[in-house]
């Protein structure tokens, strides 16, 4: 009797906005998410490829399950890896990051503190704190092993961290703690209650990425159904980020192809009879680049957005075999 694969495991997020922005990433990729009898079932399958089991669970589970390898991919925060992983890239390979899941991690001091501007100042303040008052500056957090790495990172000893449970940013004004370390995306709630961010503050810029199980079983059969998801997102990738320049231009110098790539981080697709050019080129940079091409030129350029861009090499799966070797 022929024994059953074991499917690849991708956990990703089971509520709120980011599950819905990771839906709607691997939609984009033509790879659907369905879970099986509605959003009660916590178990499902991706559409498009066979034998992947798609495990809906909260973002701080997926971190888990990656470093324990019962899960082979996962979409997640680098901030909940980084806090709750030690070691976390001998276990966890980050892949690639997705655009959204947004949030710095920093060091915010009270905005009464107008000559504490950057954790060298901070420092100072510690000390002076511990003399004047027998004890240690207060920092409240959810990020321990984050904090402690960063401030010890700067040289920073005289303090104590108070374990935050409800909501970082109003333990000073509470007289719970003398700062803060915490998430933001845009600073208003920080400044909302008074707070201000270090200069030198930022311990991590955090956002959601598709990462891996270093440590899951990656049975030849995974392999490839990995192969095929992250063909499927480097092709969407590929295609949102980049355009197709083309254009006739007569014999090119021969820095041309090494100056447009210096200039325009432009890549050669095809080089054809009487100079005819296609080029793909950083979406953000193709008006500079048509506008260089004429100036070399070019009577033309062609510009069009595609929606895939499939090819032979799948830089996301070649990462990810050299992590699990």
């Amino acid at each position: 009797m022929e024994q059953k694969q074991a499917p690849l495991v991708l956990a990703v997020p089971s509520k709120g906005r980011l599950q819905e922005n990771v839906t709607a990433f691997f939609a984009r990729a033509g790879l659907s998410l369905v879970q099986g009898r509605g959003a009660r079932d916590y178990r499902g399958t991706l559409k498009g490829i066979d034998g992947v089991e798609v495990a809906f669970v909260s973002a701080s589970d997926i971190v888990t399950h990656l470093a324990q390898g019962s899960a082979h991919l996962g979409v997640t925060g680098e901030d909940l890896i980084r806090e709750s992983v030690s070691d976390a890239d001998s276990k966890i390979a980050l892949l690639t990051p997705l655009g959204f899941g947004f949030a710095n991690v920093v060091v915010a001091v009270p905005q009464a503190w107008i000559d504490v501007r950057t954790m060298a100042d901070l420092d100072d303040v510690a000390i002076l704190y511990r003399a004047r008052r027998g004890e240690r500056m207060r920092v409240a957090t959810k990020y321990v092993n984050l904090t402690r790495r960063f401030f010890a990172s700067k040289h920073v000893t005289d303090y104590r961290i108070v374990e935050s449970l409800g909501a970082t940013e109003g333990a000073p004004a509470a007289g719970q703690a003398e700062l803060i370390v915490d998430i933001t995306t845009t600073g208003s709630t920080l400044a909302a209650n008074a707070l201000k961010i270090l200069d030198d503050g930022v311990i991590l810029r955090s956002e959601a990425n598709l990462a891996a199980s270093i440590g899951a079983e990656w049975s030849e059969a995974n392999r490839e159904k990995a192969r095929l998801i992250l063909s499927h997102i480097a092709a969407e990738e590929e295609g949102r980020t980049t355009r197709e320049v083309s254009t006739v231009l007569q014999n090119c110098a021969e820095d041309f192809f090494e100056e447009a790539k210096g200039r325009f981080a432009a890549r050669l697709r095809h080089y054809g009879k009487e100079g005819h050019l296609i080029i793909a080129c950083p979406a953000e940079k193709v008006s500079g680049f048509a506008d260089w091409l004429i100036a070399r030129g070019a009577a033309y350029v062609g510009v069009s957005a595609q929606e895939y861009v499939f090819s032979a090499a799948n830089p996301l799966y070649d990462r990810l075999i050299e992590k699990i070797r």
